[in-house]
């Protein structure tokens, strides 16, 4: 049988079945009880409402009349924030800047009770901030209009840098699970991460740079499939032997135990060693509200459930029903575990 033909039927058959639904509920039971170590880009999210009322007499624009700003935690610190409201105990390692949106993140997490003591003020940096604007007239829903990014203009300190290796690596000692989220921002590299002793269950969401990671000892990844297309200058599509080729190549090159690869509307695939692909249908209605976020809460529950003792499969069953939640919320959203329970439970009885 030639490679391709192998490749077609590992995809026709990779269809994953559902789990046990006392299994995953003894799973999220357990939540509550794990200590995750979090280093990564930390990010605020800024939602600006307004209601249109009139084309400007300057130029062919809008005009929003302002209803109100929400700032929510964004990038790593909305991963930090769903596992925070899923029970877990956080030891979050990053870098903010002594500006008004790193203030605003630290007061969000203090608030929470969350300890930030493994979190960088750095003089002179800024705090990675996305404002969207949201435009709708009365009784209707808001779109996103526009979307403005206030950027660091300089790299991390090497000072700071080394500041947050010392601190990932106290924190790693008291963490059941590691959780790695990197933004391209500079708090969560290679570098800081340094060489994570095998068998130390850390998992990885990277933007733009996954692959760089293939020395750190990752057991897991969650890249999304626009993500894979990028780092192989190729398209996906529709076509599950090309996805099963770069998601087997991903796993083997950086020596992972699992790739899960979000897929938006088709779901997820997932890829073990010594497994075919498997796929896991969407969860929820293709039509989402907002995906902001999503794949956060996605490496959030993938990680504490592995953290729980699930299986591979099980972590990514629990994902697929928190990422499908979380897309039918408005802006940048976490679940509960109550959430996620009845969303097992509704699944359960709907496939029986």
């Amino acid at each position: 049988m030639t490679a391709a033909r192998k490749m077609r039927k590992g995809a026709s058959n990779g269809a994953a079945g559902s789990a046990d639904l006392t299994r995953l509920l003894d799973v999220i039971s357990a939540f509550s009880r794990q200590a995750i170590a979090l280093v990564g880009d930390l990010v605020l999210d800024q939602f600006v409402s307004g209601e249109i009322s009139r084309v400007s007499r300057e130029a062919p624009v809008l005009i929003l009349r302002h209803r109100q700003t929400r700032a929510l935690p964004g990038g790593g610190a909305n991963a930090l924030n769903n596992l925070a409201d899923l029970g877990a105990r956080v030891l979050p390692v990053g870098a903010v800047g002594d500006d008004r949106s790193g203030r605003v993140l630290l007061d969000y997490f203090r608030q929470k009770k969350i300890d930030v003591s493994g979190i960088e003020t750095v003089r002179g940096w800024t705090t990675p901030t996305k404002t969207r604007f949201l435009a709708g007239w009365t009784h209707t829903s808001e779109q996103q209009v526009l979307r403005v990014d206030d950027e660091p203009s300089e790299p991390l300190p090497e000072r700071v840098q080394k500041k947050l290796a010392r601190k990932f690596r106290e924190r790693t000692r008291r963490a059941r699970a590691v959780l790695v989220s990197d933004y391209g921002f500079g708090a969560a590299t290679p570098a800081i991460l340094g060489r994570i002793r095998r068998g130390r269950l850390t998992t990885l969401d990277s933007r733009h740079s996954l692959l760089e990671f293939d020395e750190s000892g990752i057991t897991a990844a969650t890249p999304n499939e626009a993500e894979l297309e990028a780092i192989f200058r190729t398209r996906i599509g529709n076509n599950l032997p090309i996805l099963e080729g770069l998601g087997s190549n991903v796993l083997d090159g950086m020596r992972l135990n699992a790739l899960l690869v979000t897929r938006g509307k088709d779901g997820m695939a997932l890829f073990e060693k010594g497994q075919p692909m498997r796929l896991i249908p969407i969860y929820g209605s293709e039509e989402a509200a907002d995906v902001t976020g999503a794949g956060d809460t996605v490496i959030a529950v993938f990680t504490l459930a592995l953290a729980a003792g699930a299986t591979f499969l099980e972590a990514a069953h629990l994902a697929n029903y928190a990422g499908g939640i979380v897309v039918m919320k408005r802006g940048t959203a976490t679940l509960t575990s109550a959430e996620l329970e009845n969303a097992v439970r509704a699944a359960a009885t709907s496939t029986h």
